[in-house]
């Protein structure tokens, strides 16, 4: 195309979603030199709402505002964190998402004092407000306090300076993000805390007939991400998860085009566990296959457990 193609990028506020607007913003550029990315910021209701998410529509309040920019034509392209993005309702039609190389999927601890996980003593108070996460601890540690904290990564930082928690979990990506990798205490293998559906990975969704804006997109997006988060998707769609369920998975490209996907379901409280985990080559295939394991297992009762919370 000869003339300059401006690229509107709908995104949150906030300081990690502006970094990755910005470094979506740079790779644009150097692929595609006659390009001009703009940011065109959105206010949502989870940005301005200080109490619980459930009571706004969870994290889908931060996305769908996102991606109504879009729909309304605001914006040409809606960036989002994928793992904010619930299973529990469709994706918005006509619309169609792209997902760029990952980034790491580990949680790290943050300790101003260094200390590893395992060796916190008792009544040591850890902020996390990902259900995730508070349903792994509380099975792995039961001995530590988790104090629910929201607010930005850098909020969440400042809470172990202030005092008001010893010790916080947060996901190694959004520190790199926030260029703030060196504060990580100790990175937590996913055996031990499993991540998020979607961790470490961004989506950029578009309208599904914006051919010029898929043709710019497509040299960004990466065929291994992209396989990894439909399964995960697929996953999160066929557990209707929604953003207080405690699900954690991770899908990983193995050789010779298989994939294999784990997934573990949890009461809140941590007391009980479902597991399942299969190799197949087709994303989809394999994310509704993990999810009727977990069926079977009585995931729908564990998961109908924390919707009542």
């Amino acid at each position: 195309m000869g003339m300059t193609q401006r690229i509107r990028i709908a995104s949150r506020a906030s300081a990690m979603a502006t970094a990755q607007v910005n470094w979506l913003m740079a790779e644009i550029t150097r692929m595609s030199p006659g390009t001009v990315p703009e940011f065109v910021p959105i206010t949502t209701a989870g940005d301005t709402w200080t109490g619980p998410l459930t009571e706004v529509g969870g994290k889908g309040a931060f996305t769908s505002a996102v991606a109504r920019a879009v729909l309304d034509g605001r914006a040409d392209l809606a960036l989002h964190c994928a793992k904010d993005m619930p299973g529990d309702e469709p994706e918005p039609d006509g619309t169609v998402c792209l997902y760029p190389r990952r980034d790491d999927v580990h949680d790290v601890l943050v300790h101003p004092a260094g200390t590893k996980l395992d060796d916190l003593p008792a009544g040591t108070r850890i902020g996390t407000s990902a259900p995730r996460r508070i349903a792994q601890l509380a099975a792995s540690h039961p001995h530590l306090t988790v104090v629910p904290v929201r607010g930005n990564a850098d909020t969440r930082l400042g809470l172990t300076r202030s005092g008001d928690v010893d010790a916080v979990i947060l996901a190694l990506a959004g520190l790199r993000r926030l260029g703030r990798e060196a504060e990580a205490t100790e990175i937590i293998d996913t055996d031990r805390m499993m991540p998020a559906l979607g961790a470490g990975q961004l989506a950029l969704q578009i309208r599904a007939d914006d051919h010029d804006l898929l043709d710019v997109l497509t040299p960004l997006t990466d065929p291994a991400a992209t396989r990894a988060a439909l399964a995960e998707r697929t996953l999160l769609r066929a557990l209707a998860g929604h953003c207080h369920a405690p699900i954690a998975g991770h899908a990983t490209a193995h050789a010779a085009g298989e994939l294999y996907l784990a997934a573990r379901v949890y009461t809140p409280n941590g007391s009980a566990m479902l597991a399942a985990a299969r190799t197949g080559p087709d994303p989809q295939t394999l994310g509704r296959a993990v999810a009727q394991d977990l069926i079977a297992q009585g995931a729908n009762d564990l998961l109908a457990s924390s919707r009542r919370r």
